[in-house]
């Protein structure tokens, strides 16, 4: 699962018992030598769907990590590209790892909750992160994205579907999300990261109920499921001029 430059056990023990925001800090230097970190070929392919619809002026990476979303915007975005996240640790290697030619790059360190910025913004994405906030949170989150977006622009996110009940994908996401529930219960600070909290219907009218009309984007990179269904989806979230 991680490669011989990834995290030790001992090290992402550490980690889990801590914040999610110190966790992330002590994870960041390795952290793209992780399964945590988006695969290129998502981005990849977020990237080619996105480039029909731009271009865009200014791009934001919403809880940006070490920098792979602010790279895919970078393709897609002509004059700037900020990238924002609270945990310090992520900021200080993604400045150091992306240096994309184009647009100019900026880096802030803010709670996604709580976005330091006016609408000044065509296009904003984000890269699994959503599993760090609760379904009460969505609301919220969702308003602080359109608060940041010109009218006309855009929120673009990738969604995997969701393992068949029963099968060995399924069996493995409820289990790491009965670990965190224990963890939590019995530990403080809360480590919030429940992979199957990120429902598709309900994400869908939340964004709805914020303001945006939403479109869901095939991936043809990722295939189809056995009932025809993609893989993978990119949604799409517009709001209106």
């Amino acid at each position: 699962m991680f490669s011989p430059e990834g995290p030790s056990l001992r090290e992402l023990a550490v980690q889990a018992l801590s914040s999610v925001e110190h966790g992330y800090d002590l994870l960041a230097p390795k952290f793209d030598h992780t399964p945590f970190r988006t695969p290129d070929s998502v981005l990849d392919a977020v990237a080619r769907a996105l480039t029909p619809m731009g271009p865009f002026a200014a791009g934001l990476d919403l809880c940006c990590g070490t920098g792979a979303g602010a790279a895919v915007l970078a393709r897609v975005c002509r004059e700037s590209v900020t990238g924002v996240d609270f945990s310090a640790g992520m900021l200080e290697v993604a400045r150091k790892r992306v240096r994309p030619a184009g647009p100019r790059v900026d880096w802030v360190r803010a709670d996604a909750r709580a976005l330091p910025f006016s609408p000044a913004f065509d296009l904003v994405v984000s890269f699994g992160a959503f599993g760090h906030f609760l379904p009460a949170e969505l609301p919220g989150l969702f308003g602080q994205v359109r608060s940041v977006l010109r009218p006309g622009g855009s929120f673009a996110f990738p969604v995997v579907a969701p393992p068949r009940p029963g099968s060995l994908g399924y069996w493995m996401l409820l289990g790491f999300d009965v670990v965190m529930r224990v963890r939590n219960a019995l530990w403080r600070p809360p480590f919030v990261m429940y992979y199957r909290a990120f429902r598709l219907g309900d994400v869908r009218g939340e964004l709805e109920r914020a303001g945006f009309e939403v479109e869901l984007v095939a991936l043809p990179e990722f295939g189809s499921r056995s009932d025809g269904s993609p893989r993978v989806r990119m949604v799409v979230a517009r709001l209106p001029y």
